[in-house]
C-alpha cells in the first residue's frame, strides 16, 4: 500500500434539505480529517443535500442553493482534498432532470474535478432515472502521485456492465461515496460487492457510505477500506457516525466487528424511528400500549431511541380488555419508566352503540374500538404535540389485519416492515440486555381483544406459516403455484394472497415505516390498488 494517501472516510448523518447544517457537517469533518493528516476525506454520496431528496432535486432553486454551499465549501478548505457529493445541474436536462448525481473534489480553495454518476439506479426504493441525468466519462485525478479513481455507489455494483468494466482507468486507488440503504444483513453483502471490484481490479478500494434515518429509509455505515487482495483493511461501525483513518505507512486501522444477525435490526430499527422523530421536530412521541406483543416491541423501541422520559404510553381498556393485558401493560411503562395516561373507553363505546343502534354490531363494533382508541391518540399528538407511534407489524399490515382511522391513526409505523416472528424474537433480544418486557407477554396468544375470546388465528394461518408464505409473495415476489410447489398448503396460500391484495387500499393511507428487509411497503413495493389480476382466484378453483 506505499504511494497510497492516508485516507479519511467521514461516515455522516446529513438530513435532506438542510443544507446549511450539511455544509457545517462537512466543514467541520473536513477539519477534522487535516488535523489527523488524512490527504484526501470521501464523503457520502449526496452529503450536501441529504439522500434521497426526491423531487427537491427537480428544482432549479434547491439545485441553485446547493451549489452556493458547495462554493463556499470549496473556498474554505485547504490543502486537503474533499470528495463532496451534490446535485450538479446540467445543461442539456433529460427529461425533468435538470442535475447530475455528483462528487466535487475541493482542495486549496477550489473545485478541482467534477464526477457524475454513471450508474443510476432504477429499482427498489431508488428512483435516479427521474431525478438526475447520468454521466457519460471516468474520473481518474492525481492526488499526490496517487491516481484516483471516483466512483458512486452504483458505478461499482453491476458486473459486466461496459460502465463497471471501464471503471477508473490507469488508477491506483478507487474511491466510492455511497449512500446505500440498509435491509437486514446488507452491510455484508455490500461489503461482499466491494471485495469483488477490488479483487477483479487488482486495487485498493475505498467505500463510505451514509448513516442514519431518512423517512423509511436506514442507512447503516459499514464503511470499510479493501486492499487489492480482498482482504479488509479499515472497516467503521454500523448505525453509528465515524470518521475512519487509513494510514498505509501506521498501525492497523480499527475493523469494527459486525453486530449479530437480532442486534443489528434492533439497533437498524432505534436508528430509524430515533431520526424520523429528531429530524422532524418532534420532543416527545405517544403510543397505545395493549399488553401485547407488537406495542412491547414499539415502547420499548421508542425507550431506547428517545429516553423513556420522551415517551408516554396510553392505555385504553375497553370491556373487552382482560385484567392481565391491562396489567402487563402498566407493568411495562413502569420497567421503561415511561409516562402513563389511561383512558376507559367502555362510556365512548355505549355512546356509539347509542347512536349507530343495529349498525355497531360485528366488524363494524371491533372496529369503533380501534378508532375510539385512534381518536383519543390523534387528539393527544393535537393537544400536546406528540407524534403517534403505531404499532403494526409487517405481517398484519400484509393481510389488512389492522383498522382505517384506529389502530393504524399516527405518524410513524416503526415496526411495518417487521414480520410477527421476527417481532417475537427482537421482544426476547430486548430482554437479553433487560427485562422490559413482562414474560406473560411473550408467552400469550396473540389478541386484538376487540370481542370476547378473540385470537389472531381466528382470522389467519399461525404466524411461522403466515410469514413463510407473505415472504415469499411480497418480497421474492413469487405467485401462488410457485409457493404451493414450495411446500406451502394451496388453499392457504390461495387466501393469504388474497388478503394481501385486497389490503392495498389500507396501506396506501398508513404512516410510512422503517424499512428492514428486502422490500417493504411504501416507496419499495408498488402495486395499484385497483387491480383485477387474480391469479390465486384461479388456484383456488384448481386446488
Amino acid at each position: 500500500m506505499s504511494g497510497i494517501p492516508k485516507i479519511a472516510l467521514a461516515q455522516v448523518n446529513p438530513t435532506v434539505g438542510d443544507l446549511d447544517e450539511n455544509a457545517a457537517l462537512v466543514a467541520e469533518w473536513t477539519s477534522l480529517a487535516e488535523q489527523a493528516g488524512a490527504g484526501v476525506v470521501v464523503f457520502p454520496e449526496l452529503v450536501l443535500t441529504g439522500y434521497p431528496a426526491e423531487d427537491l432535486y427537480l428544482r432549479p432553486d434547491f439545485v441553485a442553493a446547493a451549489g452556493e454551499r458547495l462554493a463556499e465549501l470549496a473556498a474554505g478548505t485547504g490543502d486537503i482534498t474533499a470528495l463532496v457529493g451534490f446535485p450538479d445541474p446540467v445543461g442539456n436536462p433529460v427529461g425533468r432532470a435538470i442535475s447530475a448525481n455528483s462528487v466535487a473534489l475541493l482542495s486549496r480553495g477550489e473545485v478541482r474535478g467534477i464526477y457524475h454518476k454513471r450508474l443510476l439506479p432504477n429499482y427498489g426504493v431508488f428512483d435516479e432515472y427521474r431525478t438526475f441525468r447520468n454521466g457519460s466519462a471516468p474520473l481518474v485525478t492525481d492526488l499526490d502521485g496517487t491516481r484516483v479513481g471516483v466512483t458512486i455507489c452504483e458505478d461499482c455494483w453491476v458486473a459486466g456492465d461496459p460502465v463497471y468494466e471501464a471503471l477508473a482507468p490507469g488508477a491506483d486507488l478507487i474511491l466510492n461515496a455511497s449512500a446505500s440503504p440498509y435491509h437486514r444483513s446488507k452491510g455484508r453483502e455490500r461489503e461482499e460487492i466491494f471485495r469483488r471490484v477490488a479483487v477483479d481490479k487488482g486495487l485498493p478500494v475505498a467505500m463510505v457510505n451514509m448513516v442514519g434515518g431518512q423517512d423509511e429509509l436506514i442507512f447503516d455505515g459499514s464503511s470499510v477500506l479493501v486492499g487489492a487482495d480482498g482482504e479488509v483493511l479499515a472497516r467503521a461501525g454500523q448505525f453509528s457516525e465515524d470518521l475512519l483513518i487509513f494510514d498505509p505507512e501506521g498501525s492497523r486501522a480499527p475493523v469494527a466487528d459486525w453486530m449479530d444477525d437480532l442486534d443489528e435490526v434492533y439497533t437498524a430499527l432505534v436508528t430509524g424511528l430515533r431520526d424520523y422523530v429528531v429530524k422532524n421536530g418532534f420532543k416527545h412521541v405517544g403510543l397505545g400500549l395493549s399488553g401485547g406483543i407488537d406495542s412491547a416491541l414499539v415502547a420499548a423501541l421508542a425507550a431506547d431511541a428517545l429516553g423513556p422520559e420522551q415517551v408516554t404510553c396510553v392505555v385504553m381498556p375497553s370491556p373487552h380488555s382482560s385484567g392481565d393485558t391491562q396489567g402487563d401493560a402498566r407493568e411495562m411503562a413502569g420497567r421503561l419508566g415511561t409516562g402513563l395516561i389511561e383512558f376507559s373507553i367502555e362510556d365512548t363505546m355505549t355512546a356509539y352503540d347509542r347512536l349507530l343502534g343495529d349498525d355497531a354490531t360485528g366488524l363494524a363494533a371491533e372496529n369503533l374500538q380501534a378508532r375510539i382508541r385512534g381518536n383519543l391518540m390523534m387528539a393527544l399528538s393535537n393537544s400536546r404535540g406528540w407524534l403517534v407511534l403505531t404499532t403494526a407489524n409487517k405481517s398484519e399490515t400484509s393481510v389488512g389485519y389492522s383498522t382505517l382511522y384506529g389502530d393504524m391513526a399516527g405518524g410513524l409505523a416503526p415496526i411495518k416492515d417487521v414480520p410477527k416472528t421476527l417481532v417475537y424474537e427482537l421482544c426476547r433480544h430486548r430482554n437479553g440486555s433487560s427485562p422490559v418486557i413482562p414474560e406473560s407477554i411473550l408467552t400469550r396468544p396473540p389478541s386484538a381483544e376487540l370481542r370476547p375470546g378473540q385470537l389472531d388465528t381466528d382470522s389467519l394461518p399461525d404466524y411461522d406459516e403466515l410469514d413463510r408464505i407473505l415472504k415469499m409473495y411480497v418480497e421474492d415476489d413469487l405467485g401462488p403455484a410457485e409457493i404451493a410447489a414450495r411446500g406451502e398448503d394451496a388453499s392457504v396460500v390461495a387466501d393469504v394472497i388474497a388478503k394481501v391484495d385486497r389490503a392495498e387500499y389500507k396501506r396506501r393511507q398508513s404512516p410510512p415505516g422503517l424499512k428492514i428487509t428486502t422490500k417493504g411497503f411504501g416507496r419499495d413495493r408498488r402495486m395499484p390498488i385497483t387491480n383485477r389480476y387474480r391469479p390465486w382466484t384461479a388456484d383456488t378453483d384448481s386446488a
